[in-house]
């Protein structure tokens, strides 16, 4: 073929750029995949065709656009792993949520933020996103149609599934390994593409409802859906809408759920012990006990608890309006998992429209917008306080922080019974559950507009294809808190005194009075008076906006013939401006409340992108090789925060098809993520964490333990030592998260391997089988705080005051008595994480002529490792975390599913696999210390060893099978109508995974989450 000379022009510049970056790469970097023709779907364009005729009869796979290129190749010519679930397979999982769906059949995929795990979470209640091979949400990027789309969370770019109408999605495809190359940052896991429909016509109604067997978790939905063409087919629009609502499981919906457990492995009788109401209060051993014996309760009680004794034994209590002075708090105290939602309920109307016209014979107009709406409502315990918590405060003015907690109540105040006030000093310790200002909730309500809008056509003779788009979207957050307590307040209504009459109750202070403050008592249940009540809470609220705008242009064509075939180019641009906001309200700016402290405060990120990308054909129909193609990509990103700069992320593949049906494919990629804003421009957002503790507490003069050297260098510790003879201030657990403006990109090293097979001998049978391996380094992390205060006080590091070298204790504060008062938590680019592991695809098509035809699809994911290695002072440390539930990374997984055909009948059953787990990987090691302790003892002959040590219970949770039925049938109505009507039974065994200690409700998130057997029905109207 002639070539114009901008064409040759065109070839000449991109082929030079694109073969200086394939040689630079490693040559041993490559990965693979390959789709299934059948399942491949034509991406419906203006593109026209790059072949001749000739050459269209000589292709025997149909070209198509698939996630992860911009280039157009048949459906075995792809290099990078590829999972595919159609809207079929959709259907039949009887599943509202698209996230649950893709967790529940793509074993790649695991839960990130759902209903089911975010009942805590201040700002991911009501998202629904996921996560591939266990690296992150923040590291899995989502597409809409292969395009980058506005993120729901300010602090991630993740993307709630539960925001795009199901009626919407026509297929989902996932690419597992790098993909920074073809889309960008982000894509370190992979990338989730989410295709619309593309060609669907008619109107499409239906409804579709579902409930536990057991009750509760019921669901509803309902979608509406409309496409056509237009102006004599010129033109396509396609309308869709879906209304889902989930109306959640609760902790009275559970027996399991009322369970009480405080387990815990005695160390010294080698046993797993329980709380009971009986002695010793340092728990029973399991074996001597039974279930009904377990306890934990708290103290927090609706009428309070006043002079309480150590150990949660000894004090003065209301058993209702009943003041007694027989404390026990594991007899007596509250159960406060009651309160814990097992599935917060939540309903979303998602609407989306989009329209395809061609305005010339060359250029066709593109355009989509979607709506979403997203509530959900998360009821929670009422407020519980004692004299002692402390919540953050701040001053806008001088931009510090500092604390403040409701105190102890003075033996003088006048609701004080004389029985409490002799029975103490001249205050009163105290614990209470504020049930009077009413159950705390979050209320959430999330709203989402993306929109698109672009030409595509063709160029020189059509030889090229070209696209230029723009893109906004807009994710906003709206939260209300609900009766918190404002403690600066209370403080105020806690201090309560005779007014002069001798009569009246007032509070002391003048300038509150003034202010409208209302005494408060806390002696028995109700005795808050609804004024008071209504003069302590504390309604805040956090609004987040967060902003994409897009420009995109690419162009895309065959750049020359080689004696194999023509060699498929793509290049084009990306500017993107992603902008944030959080501002607070109710309380929140200043905080002294007690809700976490949550930062109001904008930024913005540009970045602008070029990107080019080659299929080269380098065999085609020679011995040993029936075709042999090589893939290379490059981009270049500038970003615009000082830190990151310049990003580059490469791609090159190879697939070998050697005969029909037997394929070699490996793809190597270098992946980038760049830092979010959150990560960068944070200023401190309040939160607590208990699991660490002061290293410096029972320091003395003489001390020798580790650390203590370094912590008498502390002034305040130091005199706290000279006073009282040994430092034990109590820290108040609070750690704040906060910005770091040096951080840089992550950059990944990915790796696959693999073959596909279709023998003929076996019609209708493919194989494909992957090797993975992903390695980053300089991931975004934070310390553990308990390594931030270690790396203090005991490392080769030098101690230093706060402002010093050692970036650890400037990450520390005290108050004057030597109090650790926090424990600052920032992102490093500290960590590498690696893992590796196989992927199996399985698909079996076979046709029984008059008995119909079944098709059989099967996916399993092994995991060879999953590593993290952690920097130190001391030096780097590796652990590796497969097999363990804490972390979520499985050995094995799989699902596989067996649908049968016949004229108007569908029936699907299909099964999952999750292989047995280690829970908690703290915990065993702590035991496995425990038993080698106990091991050396009894070599010894001492008089501690017990020779029939327990095993750690609870830490071991088998494999987890469920089997899940559906069934559909369509029938002709009159007028090219159709009804189908369909209904199953997921989960039909009822198996609710293994019991857990730390899973809500005493339930595995990622068994089912508490449903267990859940019975759908609906019907689906089509003209």
């Amino acid at each position: 073929m002639n070539k114009k000379p901008i064409t040759i022009a065109i070839q000449t510049a991109i082929y030079s750029a694109i073969a200086g970056g394939a040689l630079a790469m490693s040559p041993a970097a490559f990965a693979a995949d390959a789709l299934s023709a059948e399942e491949a779907k034509v991406v419906k364009t203006a593109t026209q065709s790059q072949k001749t005729p000739e050459q269209k009869v000589e292709e025997t796979h149909e070209k198509i656009m698939v996630t992860g290129s911009r280039l157009r190749r048949d459906s075995f010519s792809v290099a990078t792993p590829l999972a595919t679930m159609d809207n079929e397979a959709i259907e039949d999982t009887g599943l509202g949520s698209l996230s649950e769906i893709l967790i529940d059949e793509l074993p790649q995929i695991s839960e990130s933020s759902s209903n089911t795990n975010s009942q805590s979470n201040i700002t991911a209640t009501g998202l629904s996103t996921i996560d591939l091979r266990n690296l992150g949400s923040q590291r899995t990027l989502t597409l809409i149609d292969g395009r980058r789309v506005v993120s729901n969370s300010h602090s991630s770019n993740a993307v709630s599934l539960s925001t795009i109408p199901s009626g919407m999605v026509q297929k989902v495809e996932v690419i597992t390994g790098g993909a920074s190359a073809a889309y960008g940052s982000d894509a370190i896991a992979g990338v989730v593409n989410i295709i619309t429909q593309q060609d669907k016509e008619g109107f499409a109604f239906k409804a579709r409802g579902g409930e536990s067997v057991e009750g509760g978790a019921k669901e509803f939905t309902l979608d509406l859906n409309y496409g056509t063409e237009f102006a004599e087919g010129r033109g396509y629009v396609y309308l869709s809408s879906t209304y889902d609502k989930q109306y959640g499981l609760t902790y009275n919906d559970r027996k399991r759920a009322q369970i009480q457990e405080s387990h815990s492995y005695d160390d010294e009788r080698m046993c797993n012990t329980m709380l009971t109401e009986a002695e010793p209060r340092d728990g029973e051993c399991m074996r001597d006990i039974s279930q009904s014996d377990w306890r934990s309760l708290s103290d927090s009680i609706p009428g309070g608890v006043f002079h309480e004794g150590s150990g949660g034994v000894g004090g003065f209590w209301y058993d209702g309006q009943t003041l007694r002075d027989d404390w026990v708090e594991e007899k007596y105290g509250i159960d406060t998992d009651q309160f814990v939602m097992l599935k917060v309920p939540d309903e979303g109307i998602n609407t989306a429209i989009k329209v395809d016209f061609e305005l010339t014979d060359d250029i066709t107009f593109y355009g989509q917008v979607q709506h979403s709406l997203n509530k959900s409502f998360n009821d929670k315990s009422p407020e519980s306080e004692d004299e002692s918590d402390l919540v953050i405060t701040y001053d806008p003015a001088t931009g510090e922080f500092d604390q403040i907690d409701m105190g102890r109540i003075s033996s003088s105040n006048p609701y004080v019974p004389a029985e409490i006030a002799a029975g103490g000093g001249s205050t009163i310790k105290w614990d209470r559950n504020f049930a009077e200002v009413g159950n705390i909730y979050t209320d959430n309500e999330r709203t989402t507009i993306r929109s698109w809008a672009g030409l595509q056509g063709t160029l020189f003779d059509g030889d090229w294809d070209w696209d230029v788009s723009v893109g906004y979207g807009k994710s906003t957050q709206d939260q209300l808190r609900g009766n918190e307590i404002d403690v600066f307040k209370a403080r105020y209504a806690l201090d309560a005194e005779y007014a002069a009459d001798g009569v009246t109750i007032q509070c002391a202070d003048e300038a509150a009075r003034a202010a409208g403050c209302v005494p408060m008592n806390l002696f028995g249940e109700g005795s808050i008076s609804a004024e008071a009540a209504n003069y302590i809470r504390a309604n805040p609220t956090i609004n987040t906006e967060v902003e994409q705008l897009t420009f995109t242009g690419y162009m895309a064509g065959d750049l020359f013939d080689m004696p194999a075939g023509p060699v498929a180019t793509a290049f084009g641009f990306e500017f993107r401006r992603d902008s944030q906001k959080v501002t607070t309200g109710g309380g929140g700016v200043e905080g002294g409340i007690t809700f976490n402290y949550v930062p109001q405060y904008s930024g913005e990120m540009d970045v602008a992108e070029v990107f080019g990308e080659a299929g080269i054909p380098l065999l085609r129909n020679v011995v040993g090789a029936k075709s042999l193609t090589a893939d290379v990509s490059a981009r270049f990103a500038d970003y615009s925060p000082e830190g990151v700069d310049l990003v580059a992320s490469y791609r090159a593949g190879l697939v070998w098809e050697i005969v029909d049906g037997y394929a070699v494919r490996t793809n190597w990629a270098r992946a980038q993520r760049a830092p979010s804003i959150d990560n960068l421009m944070s200023p401190p957002a309040g939160d607590y964490d208990s699991n660490y503790s002061d290293i410096c507490l029972g320091t003395t003069a003489t001390s020798t333990d580790a650390g203590h050297d370094k912590c008498r260098e502390e002034e305040s510790i130091a005199n706290y030592i000279a006073l009282n003879g040994e430092f034990d201030v109590e820290d108040n657990n609070y750690s704040p998260g906060v910005g770091n403006p040096d951080l840089f990109e992550e950059t990944a090293d990915t790796l696959t391997f693999g073959v596909t097979l279709a023998p003929s001998f076996i019609e209708g049978l493919r194989i494909a089988v992957d090797y993975y391996d992903i390695a980053i380094k300089d991931a975004l992390a934070t310390y553990s705080n308990q390594d931030i205060i270690d790396y203090c006080y005991n490392s080769e590091l030098p101690w230093d005051e706060r402002g010093g070298s050692n970036s650890f204790c400037n990450d520390l504060k005290r108050d004057e008595d030597g109090g650790l008062i926090e424990v600052m938590q920032r992102d490093y680019n500290v960590d590498e994480i690696s893992t590796s592991g196989f992927d199996v695809a399985i698909e079996y098509v076979y046709d029984f002529d008059d008995l119909g035809r079944i098709k059989f699809k099967s996916d399993w994911t092994h995991v060879l490792d999953w590593t993290k290695t952690v920097q130190s002072p001391g030096g780097p440390a590796t652990t590796n975390y497969e097999g363990y539930y804490d972390n979520d990374i499985y050995d094995t997984q799989g699902s596989a599913s067996l649908t049968w055909y016949k004229e108007d009948w569908r029936v699907r059953w299909s099964t999952k696999y999750k292989g047995p787990i280690t829970v908690n990987q703290g915990d065993e090691k702590d035991w496995l210390e425990d038993m080698a302790a106990n091991d050396k003892n009894c070599a010894a002959g001492s008089a501690d060893c017990i020779e029939n040590p327990e095993t750690l219970a609870f830490n071991e949770i088998g494999s987890y099978i469920t089997h899940s039925l559906s069934v559909s049938y369509d029938v002709e109505l009159p007028k090219d109508g159709d009804l189908r009507v369909f209904g199953g039974v997921n989960n039909i065994f009822d198996n609710q995974g293994d019991y857990s200690l730390g899973g809500r409700g005493h339930f595995y998130s990622g068994y089912g989450s508490s449903v267990g057997r859940f019975v759908y029905l609906g019907a689906e109207f089509k003209f």
